[in-house]
């Protein structure tokens, strides 16, 4: 293999792929699930291996095709709830050794990319303490239940690390919902913000000086080390121009702002620059607009009190006309059509001129 070749390869995101096995482990009781394994690029092996990694793309992919076919639209979410937060592994005992919970938000923050290189998450105090998710080298837009049980997840530990019923203050999350399910509502305890333009969980200022119950600072000094071994040894060394231009475009859809000059200028670059970029994985800006537009409208019409207009208005038309003559180009359908049919997502892209 070229020294090209590592680098590209090296730069898939991958994960531990713990998700995708609790995931698995689901669907078994219920299901075959090789066929959903294959469709998501996976294969019976790596599911099989519990030290084997996975690309983060496919573990995306994976969560929702099983919860398409087990029709659970909260599968990330459930998935949180029962399994044993020790599970985590280096992850789970470097923050539970921490002295406050503040400092074990702040492990979180530093040492995630270890079980996940597809998720970047910031640390940020000021009025409240926030913990911010970035997807890198990965589509956000493709994702539901993967971020669903992160969010839970963090909720869950700082939970148990503090041994008190500590509620978020608020929480915002990119991909959309019709509406907030009674199981968030009673289990996260606050607002929660769908079709926003960040993945946010916020805390009171406060809880960042609750005590961890089982703080250990000698034995987290040495977890540290361990960690940062780890984090040195798996350190993302680039990420795709297309991901990075679809994550920055897809919050600013429904504002009308996602134009090339906007988008660039987000990500520090002119215009003909971007376009180089995009050009040199076989991409354009209009294509990849165009395609994530698609990507997001399959979704959405999967919401079934999620009115076609409101869907238009979210992917950037300003007409519902020029959404219905876009999704006809696309699938050949229109989109009252397959608004209530079970396969949208299998739906293929007939053009992406």
């Amino acid at each position: 293999m070229r020294q090209s070749d590592d680098l590209q390869f090296d730069a898939i995101p991958t994960a531990t792929g713990w998700i995708a096995r609790a995931a698995f482990a689901r669907a078994s009781a219920q299901l075959n699930v090789q066929p959903l394994l294959k469709r998501a690029g996976l294969t019976l092996q790596q599911i099989k291996a519990p030290d084997a990694r996975i690309g983060a793309r496919n573990q995306i992919r994976f969560l929702e095709v099983v919860a398409c076919e087990l029709s659970d639209e909260l599968l990330g979410f459930r998935l949180a709830q029962n399994f044993d937060l020790r599970e985590l592994g280096l992850l789970y005992y470097v923050q539970a050794s921490s002295e406050t919970l503040g400092d074990a938000l702040r492990r979180v923050a530093r040492y995630c990319t270890i079980h996940n290189e597809g998720v970047n998450i910031t640390y940020r105090q000021s009025k409240d303490i926030s913990m911010i998710c970035n997807y890198v080298g990965v589509a956000r837009t493709a994702d539901r239940h993967q971020m669903e049980f992160f969010f839970a997840t963090l909720v869950r530990l700082c939970r148990q690390l503090t041994g008190r019923q500590v509620w978020p203050s608020q929480i915002k999350l990119v991909h959309r919902r019709a509406e907030v399910p009674l199981e968030f509502r009673t289990f996260f305890g606050c607002d929660i913000v769908f079709g926003s333009d960040i993945d946010e969980v916020a805390y009171p200022k406060a809880y960042g000086r609750l005590s961890v119950v089982d703080a250990d600072p000698y034995l987290n000094s040495l977890l540290v080390k361990y960690c940062d071994e780890a984090l040195s040894s798996r350190r993302l060394k680039s990420t795709a121009w297309r991901l990075t231009v679809e994550n920055a475009i897809a919050p600013l859809l429904p504002h009308g702002q996602a134009r090339i000059a906007e988008i660039s200028q987000r990500l520090g670059v002119s215009p003909r620059t971007l376009e180089r970029r995009l050009a040199c994985e076989g991409m354009t800006f209009s294509r990849v607009l165009d395609e994530l537009r698609f990507d997001l409208a399959r979704r959405y019409l999967q919401e079934r009190d999620m009115p076609i207009s409101e869907v238009a208005w979210l992917l950037g038309y300003r007409e519902s006309s020029a959404f219905n003559h876009a999704f006809k180009r696309w699938t050949g359908k229109t989109p009252k059509q397959v608004h209530s049919e079970s396969s949208i997502m299998s739906l293929p892209l007939a053009s992406s001129g």
